[in-house]
């Protein structure tokens, strides 16, 4: 689902006589950078029925380039994991 689509989608969900396209985007806009700012303050972000977004850290690691072959240094990083709320996770069997 693209950006566009997700604003048609939730204008579609609520009634276009009640949102713009406008609105909608600035909406979802906001919503993305609560969950954001929420990652980076707290390390977490919940949402009940949906699920839980958390940071995790990733330890450095040795790889290989794919094209030679030569061992590499993959460096310690951080990365968002999210994982599906019990009534999520039933949803995609």
């Amino acid at each position: 689902m693209t950006k566009a689509e997700l604003i048609d989608k939730v204008i579609g969900e609520v009634g276009a006589d009640k949102l713009t396209k406008k609105l909608t985007e600035e909406l979802i806009e906001a919503t993305f950078e609560a969950m954001k700012d929420s990652l980076l303050k707290e390390g977490r972000f919940s949402y009940p029925s949906f699920g839980t977004f958390s940071v995790k850290e990733r330890a450095s690691r040795k790889g290989r380039n794919p094209q030679t072959g030569q061992e590499i240094d993959i460096p310690a990083s951080k990365t968002v994991s999210f994982k599906p709320a019990p009534k999520f996770k039933e949803g995609l069997k």
